[in-house]
């Protein structure tokens, strides 16, 4: 996790949970948390007792889920006096897994998530001008040149990294609950780095939250994404092309 990660975008993914108690929504909560770069690799999580006051649930529920992150590789358990459940961050993935994945996505499915998104995306970023803090700005300006360098798993990392800390300068938890859950529902296929020159527009995007204009920094979003959406779809069509 880049050291400059707010702690707004951290927040949002511990939040109570409302009404659905079960282990599965705390799992996904975790997995999001992890994947998204929220948790570094080696974090300790918080007790079992803190999880379930944080989420709204039972401990029994955050045990559960913590069994499941187990199973699956995320999370490792230490006993002794310095014991505790440990993240274990993903390895990258094959460079061509997305491919797999996109192809199992319709073409309509993709549009319309993207169509949330960009919404979603476009608010933030007007929010984000009238409301960020000078501390909000500096943490988009480091996030916008981690994509200097940034190549294959690590550029769909910064790029997802950039808009959820623009959601957390929006000051809004709904909004930031918004992107993280698109993020994952999109699961970073949409930000795969297919040519796009994403550093300055990500600069534009900063440079006009800074300047606190709100409607320039929703447009600037809305073309980056919708400029995403379009290379994506492009390359949707080539996999299934005969």
């Amino acid at each position: 996790m880049r050291k400059g990660m707010s702690h707004s975008a951290r927040s949002a993914m511990f939040a109570p949970l409302g009404q659905v108690g079960r282990a599965e929504a705390v799992a996904a909560r975790l997995v999001d948390a992890i994947t998204l770069g929220l948790l570094a690799d080696q974090e300790q999580l918080p007790s079992e007792a803190d999880l379930a006051a944080q989420f709204g649930v039972s401990t029994v529920t955050v045990r559960e889920a913590l069994v499941a992150l187990r199973q699956r590789g995320l999370v490792e358990t230490r006993r002794g006096r310095s014991g505790g459940s440990f993240v274990r961050a993903p390895a990258d993935p094959p460079s061509d897994a997305w491919r797999s994945r996109l192809r199992e996505v319709s073409l309509s499915d993709l549009r319309d998530v993207g169509d949330h998104y960009l919404a979603i995306a476009g608010a933030a970023a007007k929010l984000a001008a009238e409301r960020s803090s000078p501390e909000d700005v500096a943490r988009l300006r480091l996030a916008t040149d981690d994509l200097r360098t940034a190549k294959g798993v690590g550029f769909t990392r910064a790029e997802r990294q950039f808009h959820l800390e623009v959601a957390a300068a929006a000051q809004s938890p709904r909004l930031t609950h918004e992107e993280v859950h698109l993020q994952s529902e999109l699961g970073g296929l949409l930000w795969l780095p297919l040519g796009a020159h994403s550093h300055e527009e990500h600069a534009a995007i900063a440079a006009a939250i800074d300047a606190a204009d709100g409607e320039l920094a929703r447009k600037l979003t809305e073309e980056h994404v919708l400029s995403a959406l379009d290379r994506l779809a492009d390359v949707h069509l080539g996999l299934l092309a005969p």
